[in-house]
Formats: C-alpha cells, structure tokens, sequence
C-alpha cells in the first residue's frame, strides 16, 4: 500500500486529522508504531499467560494477524489485533477437563473459522441480520458472562498463590489508570503488572520465599515468588515454540460463545472508528468481522492466540489523531521481532501468581460490565420479562459456574451453558411474548424498522 504525505509530513494543523491512506515522515511514524506496540502489549501478552499459552506465538503471530486484518480491509479501517480475553473462560474450562495446548488452540481455531463465516453473512446480508439474531440484550448479557464467568479463576487460582501481593497490586493499578491521565492511564494494566513484578522480587529479598500453592509444581510448597532462572536459561534469538492444533467436539462447544462477544466487540470498534475518522465504514464491517476471524485461525494454527480488534488502540488513534494504517503495520512488525526472542518470552512467564491475581481481577471485572455499558447504550429494558429473566439466569449459570452433565462424556458448564440460556431463552420468550413484538433488546433503529415493517 502507498500512502500519501500528509501536509509537509511533520505535524497537524488545529482540527485537522491523518486518515489511513496518508502519513507523516517515517520517522515520525516510527514512533506512533511504538505506541500502538506499547498499547497493545499488556493485554497481548497476560490473556496468553493466563490461558497457559506461548506468549513469544502470540505477540509474534498478533502482528501477523494484523497484517492479514489490514489487507482483508483493504487498508480503510486501522486497528490492531491483539489477544482476545473473550475465550479466557472457556480455555480454563478445557484445561480443568484435561485439555492440552492443542485442544485449546483447536478449539479456538473452529471459533475463528466460525467468527469468518459470520463476517461474510454480515458482509452480503448487512449488518442488521446480526442484531436481529444477536439483539443487544444477548450481546451485553454474553460479554457480561464471560467476564464474571471468571471470577472463580481469580478467587481459586490466582489470589490464594500470594494474596498481599495480588491486592496490592491491584491497588497500585487502580491508582495508575485513574491518577495517569492520556497515554500513562490507556496502559495502567501494563504499569501495574511491572509494578507487581517489581514488588514481587523485592518481596523475595526481604521475606525470603512464599509458602503457597506453586504453579509451576502443582502443589503447596516453599518458593520464591519470580524464578530468573528460565530466563538466563533462554536465548536472546530464536523461533517461539509452535505447535499444531487439535480437535476435540466438547472443547469447541465450550468456546464458540465466544463468537457472539467478539461480532459485538468488532463492531463497536469498526463503528468507533468510523465515528473518529468520519468515513462510512459499514460497507467494511463484514470484512472486519471476516479478518478478525481469518486472524484467529491463522494465529491458532501454529500454536498462537485468539485475536480480536483492540480498544487500547482506537484509544491511541483518539488522543494522536494519526489513523493511518502505516503505524500498524510498523507496530506489526514489531511484534513479530519480539516474538522472536525466546527470553522476552521467558520474563513473561515469570510473572508471580499473585501478580496476575491483582490484575484479572480488574481485567475480568471490566470486561463484564462492558456487557452492562452495551445494554446502558442501547437502552435495554430489563424490566421486560423477556430481556431480564433469560439474561439473568445465563449471568448466574456462569458465575458459578454450573455444570449440566448432558452424558457420561460431555456437559455443559459456566459460559457455555449460561450463553446457551441467553440466547435460546431471549428467543423462546421472545417467540412466546408475540412474533410481532419488537424485541425490546434491539436497537431503537430496530424497533423503528419492526414498527414500519421495513
């Protein structure tokens, strides 16, 4: 792609903005790339750590995704696809159940090959034949659920392994993202990560080793909270450690509720940065649903990540005013020059458990109540029976999370089965309540159209 220099290529005048097709000097867009890298590597990185994947495959192959992303879009919508925390649930759900890193990525590759198909219906049949299936009252109570759908994670897991030290992390972060304004606060995960790094290893030197629950073993015993060793062991340059895929039928009915998070996800990002750049972009919000998907398998099939359009970027766009889609490839290719060096790799594995216990508590806590921001947007009714019992119930399902054994070898359980209940219960009732009634979880635009009967 050939981008054109935007002015004299230094700076933007008052009000005015770079779109995607144009630039500034490359030096300069060196620099917004490194943003774009620093945004994103937060989440890019702890979602790999804590579904128990690779995370030099998934900050190399996210930068290959966004490549593909970039060129399924023809270059008019900038965006960055990192890891996505929708299937977090699910990918725990398969590892309690025995499942390896190849059932997991597999499992996560049908989803991608699924969340694909969906963006080529979007694409030929428009994007109000996803909201009459998936109506805003499903889509936030689906989001809402695989965020507190987690919560068991943090409280069995995470927590317990050094608790002082999860809690004050998870202050240090509350302070950072409100307390930092612009740039410093978009990346308070990032800052409080290091933050409880930090604090870990000087925790070591202080108190000596933890007695608690190590991860690494399996079992309650004495260690320090960060062992280096891995990482003096690893090289500075070398390939990550991929690996195939597998599949098993129970694994993948588990993650493709994920699906309808990331349709909803993709194209709230899609309409926000329409919004900022002031160009139509509903002709390409197929394709960007498509991409995502076609991103994830690509990822996934060498042992990567689940990929989805990030916020943190659409966030740097938002204060920079720079959408051109030339920092994203830099940021790209940047990330695929990180995963090439296996002890980067190894320092992110080092990250103590209470660490990550401070901070997916407010990761996981965050994304269910953007589930509750899509309903406040949309203006759902929740006093209507037909929006409040079903979502309600699939919210609690996952919370548990409850088990429903439908045989000897395969159940339903957590996010799965409460996103089952959702969407077939909103429908049922719906169905119940009157075909003609408008769903009272659509849009206003919905409601209109059924009114008109356009």
């Amino acid at each position: 792609m050939v981008w054109k220099v935007h002015g004299d290529g230094r700076g933007l005048a008052p009000g005015e903005v770079v779109r995607p097709d144009e630039r500034l000097s490359w030096p300069r867009m060196a620099g917004f790339g490194a943003q774009h890298v620093i945004a994103m590597f937060g989440a890019t990185f702890v979602f790999p750590l804590i579904m128990g994947l690779n995370a030099n495959v998934a900050i190399m192959m996210s930068g290959v995704a966004t490549i593909v992303f970039l060129l399924i879009v023809q270059g008019r919508i900038p965006s960055y696809l990192g890891t996505s925390a929708s299937f977090v649930g699910a990918v725990v759900a398969i590892r309690a159940a025995g499942g390896d890193d190849a059932t997991v990525t597999g499992a996560i590759l049908v989803a991608g090959v699924v969340l694909a198909l969906c963006g080529v219906a979007i694409h030929y049949l428009g994007v109000r034949s996803i909201n009459r299936v998936f109506p805003p009252v499903v889509t936030g109570a689906v989001v809402m659920l695989i965020g507190f759908g987690l919560a068991y994670v943090v409280a069995d897991v995470y927590w317990p392994q050094d608790q002082w030290i999860a809690l004050i992390t998870m202050l240090v972060t509350f302070v950072v993202i409100v307390a930092f304004k612009g740039f410093a606060g978009r990346i308070g995960i990032l800052l409080g990560l290091v933050a409880g790094f930090l604090l870990s290893v000087g925790a070591d030197k202080v108190f000596g080793n933890i007695t608690a629950y190590n991860a690494a073993t399996g079992k309650v015993d004495s260690h320090a909270r960060v062992n280096f060793q891995p990482v003096a062991d690893a090289p500075w340059f070398g390939l990550p450690d991929f690996h195939a895929p597998g599949f098993t039928g129970s694994a993948i009915v588990l993650v493709l509720p994920a699906v309808i998070a990331l349709i909803a996800e993709n194209i709230g990002h899609v309409k926000a940065v329409g919004e900022m750049t002031g160009a139509d972009v509903d002709p390409y919000m197929g394709r960007a649903v498509l991409a995502d998907g076609v991103g994830t398998v690509v990822a996934t099939a060498v042992g990567g990540s689940p990929t989805t359009t990030y916020a943190e970027n659409i966030g740097v766009m938002a204060a920079t005013r720079v959408y051109s889609t030339a920092a994203y490839y830099i940021a790209a290719v940047v990330a695929i020059l990180f995963g090439l060096c296996p002890k980067f790799g190894a320092l992110i594995a080092a990250t103590p458990g209470g660490v990550l216990g401070g901070i997916t508590v407010i990761l996981y806590g965050m994304i269910g109540l953007l589930g509750a921001k899509i309903w406040i947007e949309n203006r759902v009714d929740l006093s209507d029976p037909v929006n409040m019992v079903p979502a309600g119930a699939g919210v609690i399902l996952a919370i548990g999370p409850v088990s429903h054994q439908i045989s000897d070898h395969f159940s339903l359980a957590g996010i799965a089965l409460g996103t089952i209940v959702v969407l077939g219960g909103h429908h049922l009732l719906r169905a119940i309540a009157g075909t003609r009634r408008p769903s009272p979880g659509a849009s206003p635009a919905a409601v209109r159209e059924s009114e008109t009967g356009t």
